[in-house]
């Protein structure tokens, strides 16, 4: 039923509306945003589809650093192919698709992509209520983030391999 296909730049629409539907306006990311980092990372998105159509989206740059700060969001050049980490910037699933184990399919298979790429693990940054979520899937707290993404509290957290 579920599949993960990388996506294309003729996904920008679709993906913007996965994010504007899953993250408040002052932290989702636009169409600019991603077609800028289409243009510099393809390789770093995953859609989650369901009979063919997104329903999810997850994408992150690569990077040498331990933890997420706001330059990245803003500023695709910052990738780097052969750095040690994967990032998570988004990882959203449309609200009609959660609690069917639809989510897990997905940030399973960028985990997969990130040992399979040989990057020592995986780095996001998500809110309080979160940190639990992202625990079950072996990431770490390492505690309060300085991003201000949004004028969120943000923490960070750390999945190795």
């Amino acid at each position: 039923m579920y599949t993960v296909r990388p996506a294309r730049m003729s996904d920008l629409d679709v993906m913007t509306d996965i994010e504007a539907q899953s993250f408040p306006p002052e932290e989702k990311a636009t169409r600019e945003s991603f077609e800028r980092r289409m243009t510099v990372f393809p390789e770093c998105f995953l859609l989650l589809c369901r009979h063919g159509e997104p329903v999810g989206l997850i994408d992150g740059m690569v990077t040498n650093d331990t933890v997420i700060s706001d330059p990245m969001f803003e500023d695709a050049n910052l990738h780097d192919p052969q750095g040690a980490w994967q990032s998570i910037f988004g990882f959203c699933v449309l609200s009609s698709e959660r609690g069917q184990g639809s989510a897990p399919i997905l940030m399973n298979a960028y985990i997969e992509k990130a040992k399979a790429e040989g990057r020592k693990g995986l780095i996001l940054t998500c809110k309080e209520r979160l940190i639990h979520y992202y625990e079950g899937y072996g990431f770490v707290n390492m505690g309060l983030s300085k991003s201000e993404h949004g004028g969120a509290k943000w923490y960070d957290m750390m999945l190795t391999f």
